[in-house]
């Protein structure tokens, strides 16, 4: 690993003169190079980084003043658009495609002098929970190249935790920032609903929809969401909110709540049971009260999730047509009606045609008020549930994920199962809370776990500080 173990040590080291901005850069390339077979990468950016590195290493040596984030090696998903860098979404249907301006984000992190060094891999149009649906080949879960990285940011996780970038941001719909970063073994962080702007970011779930942010340690975390974070114009459900300095509390006892039905839902990996009973059991002796919950709505949220998220998909995606931007069918003299049908078929894979098709489905005539009108009460039900447990306690624990990271293939001719798998991480969407997935320890299995954290809307500066007393509460080094 990069003997930096965070943003602060790599730039007391940089402004010493004791690194530059050319050889970080130059380390995170020769990474990618040596990991090229976990595929985390769709495309690098070598000589652009090497660029702007090289020009931030003059300003540096010049005593001219540089942004917070100067020199810091950054991977973005391949959801987010950079002008003038290609944006597929990992899906056929945008193969060859250059964005015509910058997600708010990624401006946002350019101000601040941070490099950009790649696109990541990830499952098309952000759909999935294994990164097995790229169009352009799975991600490897690092650790266990027979084991998948999660989804659908896997390449945005893995480039964390094989040491390809310094931090990288990534996209949650339903988990899709905490559950990588549970089978990765390191920190992932969805903020609240319009804490970062949406402008830039490939449509899926567009109520759902939210950047998120992957790091080794919660201060590298904190300090790109405070840069990142705030209004904008052009994003009418950014928030308003201001944004705080995001110092993290040490030493502060939390009231904790645990859900009930999460830690003894039948789902749950026995031993990743027992190390949450324990974890409790020594967050309480460091002087915390960890207290069990009731939340009876468990096992509806990932069927109103997905009935949600698919009649949304079905909507942002009809935009995809082969007639404005990407993939056009090279067959001749169709009908129009049959010409759509031919290039949408030809460039969306069999994930995103499914939610498609469900999409359809539950936004039909005759279906509209039993499907999607009940999942969005399911939904008005969960928000008022959470916000009751949490307007008494400091934050909510509980898994991240049923289980450990699983081998490739093992569930890809089982689309509900790997649906039910998002059982934990769904709710902090449809709840539009901030949430946020830390290491906790190593199953007998060698994988590693995580526990997630949820807190009240805009309140991530105490989740940050909870996150970081888990941390130190459990000594955790991410892997």
């Amino acid at each position: 690993m990069s003997e930096y173990s965070s943003i602060s040590a790599f730039h007391e080291a940089l402004y010493a003169g004791r690194t530059t901005c050319t050889e970080m850069v130059r380390y995170y390339l020769d990474r990618i190079v040596q990991t090229k077979h976990l595929n985390a990468y769709l495309e690098v950016f070598e000589e652009e980084a090497l660029a702007k590195a090289h020009a931030l290493d003059l300003r540096v040596k010049n005593g001219d003043s540089v942004g917070a984030l100067a020199g810091v090696v950054i991977g973005i998903k391949d959801v987010i658009c950079y002008k003038g860098h290609k944006v597929s979404a990992a899906s056929r249907i945008l193969e060859g495609f250059t964005s015509l301006y910058s997600a708010t984000a990624v401006e946002r992190l350019l101000a601040e002098d941070a490099i950009i060094i790649g696109n990541l891999n990830c499952d098309e149009f952000a759909m999935g929970s294994t990164n097995e649906n790229s169009a352009y080949g799975p991600v490897l879960n690092a650790l266990d190249n027979s084991c998948v990285p999660g989804g659908s940011s896997g390449g945005s996780a893995v480039a964390v935790q094989a040491d390809l970038c310094m931090v990288s941001l990534g996209s949650d719909t339903g988990g899709s920032v905490r559950q990588p970063a549970d089978f990765c073994g390191i920190v992932g962080l969805k903020p609240t609903y319009g804490r970062i702007s949406r402008h830039g970011l490939i449509a899926y779930a567009s109520s759902f929809d939210q950047i998120g942010i992957f790091g080794r340690n919660i201060a590298d975390v904190g300090i790109v969401l405070q840069f990142i974070a705030g209004p904008d114009e052009y994003d009418s459900t950014a928030s308003g909110e201001a944004v705080p300095e995001y110092k993290i509390e040490h030493n502060k006892s939390w009231k904790i709540a645990y859900l009930k039905d999460a830690l003894f839902h039948p789902g749950l990996d026995t031993e990743m049971k027992e190390g949450y009973l324990r974890f409790f059991e020594e967050l309480e002796a460091n002087g915390s009260s960890v207290t069990a919950a009731d939340f009876a709505y468990l096992d509806y949220v990932v069927p109103a999730y997905y009935v949600l998220t698919t009649a949304e998909a079905s909507s942002n995606l009809s935009r995809f047509d082969g007639v404005k931007y990407g993939h056009r069918t090279s067959l001749n003299n169709l009908e129009l009606a049959d010409f759509y049908k031919k290039s949408r078929s030809e460039g969306f894979g069999k994930e995103v045609k499914r939610r498609i098709l469900l999409g359809t489905f539950v936004l039909s005539a005759g279906y509209y008020d039993a499907y999607f009108t009940k999942a969005q009460q399911v939904r008005r039900m969960v928000v008022d549930k959470l916000n009751e447990i949490l307007s008494e306690y400091d934050a909510i624990v509980m898994p991240t994920v049923p289980s450990t990271a699983f081998k490739i293939g093992e569930k890809s001719n089982d689309p509900i199962a790997m649906y039910l798998a998002d059982i934990y991480t769904v709710l902090a969407n449809l709840a539009g809370v901030p949430a946020i997935s830390v290491p906790l320890q190593r199953h007998s299995n060698g994988m590693p776990y995580g526990v997630q954290i949820i807190t009240k809307q805009f309140s991530e500066a105490n989740l940050l500080s909870i996150a970081e007393h888990v941390m130190q509460t459990r000594r955790v080094t991410p892997v």
